[in-house]
C-alpha cells in the first residue's frame, strides 16, 4: 500500500520494463535480486542519498522500507506460507508500530481485509464451533448448496493463531473491536481447550501444546473476557511443562525450548495478573531455575540459543529476551554483545536474517530482530508489551490490558 509511483522516485524503469531491464537494474543498484518494480523503487530513493550504509549500526529507514514492502507485495518466496498470511500482515504491521511509522499503512483497507478473514458462527465450520479468524481468503473452502447458495464447508474455520494475529492487528491499528464476534470465538476457545488444560489450533487439528495455550490467553486478555479459558487447568499444564533444568516445553515431558519457554511464562503473567489469587508466579514454578536457564541461552556471539547446543538465533533476541523483560532482569544478559550480534545479522536491505552469515532477509526474523532492539531500547523504538507481542501504547488501548498493569503490584514475581 502506498508505494510511491516512479515519477515520485524519478527510477529508470517503466510499465514495458523487461525482467532482464529489472535484474540489470538490481545488480547496479545491489538490491535484493527478488525485488518486484514497485519495491525497487522505494528501495532505489534510499540507496541514492547512500544512507544507513554502514554495519555498524541500526538502519531505521531501510527498515521501515523493508516492512512497508512486506505490508505491500509478499516475494513468491512465500507462496507456500500462503495459509499464514494473516500473521506475515502481523509482523509487518506491528514492525511498523515500533518504527513509528503506522502512517505508511493504510489502516481502513487493512481492518476491512482482517475483518474479511473472519469466520461468524452463522453457517460456520462444525455448526460454528470454530469461529474467529482464517489465515488467508485462499484457504476458506466453499461449496455450491443444492439452493444455488454457496456455504463453508466443515474444514472452514478459525485457527487459534490466526485469530491471535487478526486481533493484534486490529489493536496496533486502533480498531475498537466492534465488528469482532466475541461469544462466537470465546465459545470456539471452550471447544478447543483440552483436559490437560492446554489448546489445539481448531477442531481438526489435534496438536495442542503450549503456542496455542498463549494464543488463547492472548485472546482472553484482547476480548477481556476470560470465559472461554479455563485457567487453572492451563496453570496446572504449564507448571507440568517446566523441565528439570528450568525452561518448559511445548509439552509435559519434552525438551526445554525458548519460544515454549516464552510461551509459558508470558501466558502465566498474564493469568496472574488477571487473578492476584495464585499469587507471586515464584509459588507456581521455579524461578531461579528458569532464570538460569534463560541467562545460559546466550551464546559467547551474543545471540540467543533456542535449546543447548544450538547456534544463536536472531528471533530469540524475542523469545528469550523477552522472557527476561517478563522476569525483570534483561540487564543481566549482556547488552552490548546481543546488540552486535543483531547487527550482524542485519541486512543491508533492511530486515534480519535468521544467521548472519545468511544473505537475505525473512519477516519473522526480521519482526523479532526489531523487537530485539526494543528490547535493547533502541532510541526512537517503540516499547513493547511483552505479555501480548505488540507495542506498548497499542496494548494500552485494550481496556482489559491497561486494568490488570494498573493493579500489576499485586502480581509479583517472587515473595
Amino acid at each position: 500500500m502506498n508505494v510511491p509511483s516512479s515519477s515520485d522516485c524519478a527510477v529508470p524503469l517503466s510499465a514495458s520494463s523487461s525482467l532482464k531491464d529489472l535484474k540489470q537494474y538490481t545488480e547496479d543498484f545491489d538490491l535484493p535480486p527478488f525485488l518486484t518494480k514497485g519495491a525497487c523503487q522505494i528501495y532505489e530513493e534510499i540507496f541514492r542519498r547512500r544512507v544507513e550504509m554502514e554495519d555498524n549500526y541500526f538502519k531505521r529507514d531501510l527498515h521501515k522500507v523493508y516492512f512497508n514492502w512486506m505490508l505491500q507485495e509478499l516475494p513468491s518466496a512465500y507462496e507456500s506460507e500462503e495459509s499464514n498470511r494473516l500473521t506475515l500482515a502481523y509482523f509487518a504491521t506491528s514492525a511498523l508500530d515500533i518504527l513509528d511509522s503506522l502512517d505508511q499503512v493504510a489502516v481502513e483497507d487493512t481492518i476491512s481485509w482482517v475483518y474479511g478473514l473472519q469466520v461468524l458462527p452463522l453457517n460456520g465450520a462444525n455448526g460454528g464451533k470454530t469461529c474467529g479468524f482464517r489465515g488467508s481468503p485462499s484457504v476458506r473452502v466453499k461449496k455450491l448448496s443444492d439452493d444455488g447458495s454457496d456455504q463453508p464447508l466443515v474444514h472452514d474455520g478459525g485457527h487459534l493463531a490466526m485469530t491471535y494475529s487478526a486481533l493484534a492487528i486490529l489493536a496496533v491499528l486502533g480498531d475498537d473491536y466492534s465488528r469482532v464476534s466475541r461469544d462466537a470465538i470465546l465459545r470456539s476457545l471452550r471447544e478447543l481447550q483440552q483436559p490437560d488444560g492446554s489448546f489445539c489450533p481448531t477442531l481438526m487439528d489435534r496438536q495442542s501444546d503450549m503456542r496455542f495455550l498463549f494464543c488463547a490467553i492472548a485472546i482472553s486478555v484482547m476480548l477481556d473476557d476470560w470465559s472461554g479459558v479455563d485457567t487453572k487447568k492451563a496453570v496446572e499444564f504449564i507448571v507440568r511443562s517446566q523441565t528439570f533444568d528450568g525452561g518448559f516445553g511445548l509439552l509435559p515431558s519434552l525438551e526445554a525450548h525458548g519460544g515454549a519457554t516464552y510461551c509459558a511464562l508470558a501466558s502465566l503473567r498474564l493469568i496472574t495478573l488477571h487473578d492476584p489469587s495464585y499469587g507471586a508466579l515464584s509459588f507456581l514454578i521455579d524461578v531461579d531455575m528458569l532464570l538460569q536457564w534463560c541467562l545460559y541461552r546466550q551464546s559467547p556471539e551474543g545471540g540467543f540459543q533456542g535449546r543447548p547446543n544450538k547456534p544463536p538465533d536472531t528471533c530469540y533476541a524475542f523469545w528469550l529476551g523477552g522472557t527476561l523483560r517478563l522476569l525483570e532482569i534483561d540487564h543481566l544478559c549482556d547488552q552490548e554483545k546481543l546488540r552486535s550480534f543483531l547487527l550482524s545479522a542485519q541486512s543491508k536491505w533492511g530486515g534480519y536474517s535468521k544467521f548472519p552469515e545468511d544473505e537475505l532477509p525473512d519477516l519473522l526474523h526480521s519482526y523479532y530482530g526489531l523487537c530485539g532492539f526494543s528490547l535493547l531500547r533502541e532510541p526512537g523504538l517503540e516499547p513493547l508489551a511483552f505479555e501480548l507481542g505488540i507495542t506498548q501504547r497499542a496494548a494500552n488501548k485494550l481496556p482489559g490490558f491497561s486494568r490488570m498493569i494498573r493493579y500489576s503490584a499485586r502480581s509479583k514475581i517472587v515473595d
